[in-house]
């Protein structure tokens, strides 16, 4: 054997052993082009580990990066486990965004030591859709592990922070081995022409993707199949809304 040829398989060895390079390559689309676009693969790539951040405006906006995870979750196979402190999930609500109750486990954690450690086994598990887990924060070490734990399955491990965040650089939180960082915010709904509440709409911020560039949409918020959509006057050109790039 050459010695470049040698060099090369050791090259691809390393390639494989170091973090975030062991997943299996296959991604979950939004299935809206200008969304998918900014994410490698054209998707939310499974067997890794994502974040996502409610706004700063308390209950509403939390609620929104509550479904916007539900949604997700809702657009995998199998079931999906749903870890957790405090027994305030709204399975009405979830079921709404695409996520019916028969396919979620619940599990309440005592503490986060425990809940951490929950997300683990299921995402070693790896006959789950996705696993969910609601944190209040996250640090490097334990965002390493879930990662870890996520790489070479099919899983998607997601990771909601239910805690008020604010705009800008100081709300984008602390680093962590998450491949996608969200921020989520409730916007005015649907005008309708007629009384009545039309189709809740979101702020939909990816903050920080790897090996990609973050944006700012403005999308209807999740329907019965989990998926989001563009506003009928931004799908056709018409809005005088458009997409914001962020720093990755």
């Amino acid at each position: 054997m050459s010695g470049t040829s040698t060099i090369a398989r050791l090259r691809a060895e390393i390639r494989h052993l170091e973090p975030g390079q062991r997943c299996s390559g296959a991604v979950l689309p939004f299935e809206v082009p200008a969304l998918d676009a900014q994410l490698p693969g054209g998707g939310l790539a499974l067997g890794a580990l994502h974040e996502v951040l409610g706004g700063e405006r308390g209950p509403p906006d939390e609620a929104a990066a509550t479904l916007f995870t539900a949604g997700i979750a809702a657009r995998t196979r199998g079931p999906v486990l749903w870890c957790l402190r405090q027994p305030d999930l709204f399975a009405p609500a979830l079921a709404q965004a695409g996520l019916a109750p028969e396919r979620v486990i619940h599990v309440e954690a005592p503490d986060e030591a425990a809940l951490l450690n929950c997300l683990e086994e299921g995402l070693r598990h790896g006959g789950l859709g996705a696993v969910v887990g609601e944190v209040p924060k996250l640090s490097m070490k334990a965002s390493r592990r879930l990662q870890l734990a996520a790489e070479g399955r099919d899983t998607l491990a997601l990771a909601l922070h239910r805690t008020p965040r604010p705009s800008g650089a100081a709300g984008q939180g602390p680093p962590s081995a998450a491949t996608t960082r969200w921020r989520i915010a409730a916007c005015p709904s649907v005008p309708l022409p007629v009384p009545g509440v039309g189709r809740a709409r979101w702020r939909v911020e990816l903050l920080r993707v790897r090996g990609g560039t973050g944006t700012e949409l403005t999308l209807e918020a999740c329907d019965a199949t989990g998926r989001l959509d563009l506003p009928a006057g931004l799908a056709d050109g018409s809005g005088a809304e458009g997409r914001r790039e962020l720093a990755s």
